[in-house]
């Protein structure tokens, strides 16, 4: 079979593999769509510290069942279409046991820590696929990964209806984040330096927007929530300017979520945390999300196609 493989940084190459064979509890997926992560343009430029090569990279994936187990645990069948959870976690370890899969102490991800699927077949546990809806596209199954994160910094954040959840960031993640937040129910206040991907997000039905390189983020979000500033922020650029921002743009007894990466240390000035009695929440890939997620692109591609314009747009 044919797979997209790093020897090394800057190193890829279409190569020649044995069809893979499934193990007990694993499906055999013959894939059908693999989406371009942020994190597989790391791993080709060397970028990425936590990829290991050489790698078969790829873990947003889609593809139809050829092989599984009758008594699988899903009861998925043989012709089934479905989306792969890529984030591999031991099960016994003190996370996994409270249900924090993602943040499994020997947690391994596809294309990263082990071979993914941008391949022609791929081996996965059966208990990580989820089946599609009806009707959906390769596409937008394949992209339903992306979400999952989104979503997971929105769970993680206890976003609620009628409060104002500031996000910075205007990539697909920060987008989708927006977009999420306010079908929770909230107002959605997106930050980033780029005023395309702002007028972006407004077309997307964003309701605010700020300017960060131009406006005074702080005095605007102040404004727009008639000074208590916003109970959730969620950070997602992973940049070490905006973590520290987060801590001016949140409000007292607030929450604060980090889903960017950054890759020094951000020097936060913990007096403020106290005074404010702030929570402060990592948020890093996603714990059973998938089903939450490709309901979620159903809803948003009601109008008209937006989840998929946020990646087309963004990526």
């Amino acid at each position: 079979m044919k797979a997209i493989r790093l020897r090394e940084p800057w190193n890829i190459a279409c190569v020649d593999l044995k069809k893979p064979v499934p193990k007990k509890g694993e499906a055999l997926i013959k894939i059908m769509m693999a989406g371009i992560c942020g994190s597989d343009i790391g791993a080709f430029r060397g970028t990425n510290g936590l990829v290991s090569y050489p790698r078969v990279i790829g873990h947003e994936l889609a593809g139809i069942i050829e092989e599984i187990a009758e008594d699988n645990p899903k009861g998925l069948k043989v012709g089934d279409r479905v989306v792969v959870d890529p984030y591999l976690y031991c099960g016994h370890c003190y996370p996994c046991r409270i249900g924090r899969t993602n943040c499994c102490t020997d947690l391994y991800v596809l294309g990263v820590h082990v071979d993914g699927g941008m391949a022609e077949y791929f081996c996965h546990p059966d208990n990580m696929l989820v089946k599609l809806p009806e009707g959906m596209s390769w596409e937008e199954g394949a992209m339903a990964e992306p979400l999952t994160i989104s979503l997971h910094g929105v769970h993680r954040g206890g976003v609620r209806a009628g409060e104002f959840c500031a996000i910075i960031g205007a990539g697909p993640i920060g987008l989708v984040a927006g977009l999420t937040a306010q079908a929770y129910g909230a107002h959605a206040i997106v930050l980033d330096l780029v005023q395309e991907r702002l007028d972006f997000a407004k077309e997307l039905g964003i309701e605010y927007t700020v300017n960060s390189g131009t406006e005074d983020s702080a005095s605007r979000i102040a404004e727009i929530t008639n000074g208590e500033m916003a109970q959730l922020v969620m950070e997602c650029s992973g940049a070490n300017a905006a973590v520290r921002a987060t801590l001016l743009y949140v409000s007292n007894a607030g929450r604060i979520t980090l889903t960017g990466w950054p890759k020094k240390e951000t020097s936060l000035p913990t007096d403020l945390i106290t005074k404010k009695e702030v929570d402060i929440r990592g948020a890093r890939t996603s714990a059973g999300e998938f089903e939450e997620a490709l309901e979620t692109i159903i809803d948003i591609e009601k109008n008209p196609g937006n989840y998929m314009k946020v990646l087309v747009r963004t990526s």
